[in-house]
């Protein structure tokens, strides 16, 4: 087998042709990693979601490191690793950007619009929509 890295380009096409990572935040010193769907566009990757663990806890510590990983023949893989800053998108303008970024998907609102137990409808939406300011990133690539 042979790992290799992939070049900043490289990375960035892998989380363009992807949208499922991993999310991680932390709060207090312990970690929490999720999956989440997300869209990479100018140099960011945007996400949506209802309130919850993720979103508290990114609130208070907004320092995330988000993993891409696409599978290939046998043992064959690549990942990437990005570190950044959670934004939420608290403005009309910022909430539009995102949603012109996501809704390109057709299911780009399911995962994050979703929760297990339902919720109480109301006159306004609860929904968060957030990006991910990409300080660094960096891949790997294996194969036989």
């Amino acid at each position: 087998m042979i790992i290799r890295t992939l070049s900043t380009s490289e990375c960035a096409k892998l989380l363009a042709a992807n949208r499922l990572a991993r999310l991680a935040c932390a709060k207090d010193g312990r970690p929490y990693v999720v999956p989440i769907y997300c869209v990479y566009a100018d140099s960011h990757l945007y996400a949506f979601s209802m309130p919850g663990k993720k979103i508290e806890w990114m609130r208070g510590n907004p320092m995330v490191s988000l993993q891409v990983h696409e599978g290939g023949e046998r043992r064959e893989w690549k990942s990437v690793v990005v570190d950044g800053r959670y934004e939420e998108m608290l403005d009309s303008v910022g909430r539009d950007h995102a949603w012109s970024q996501l809704s390109r998907h057709f299911d780009w609102w399911e995962p994050g619009g979703l929760k297990p137990v339902a919720s109480e409808v109301s006159d306004h939406s609860p929904h968060v929509f957030f990006r991910i300011s990409i300080e660094q990133m960096s891949g790997r690539e294996a194969k036989e």
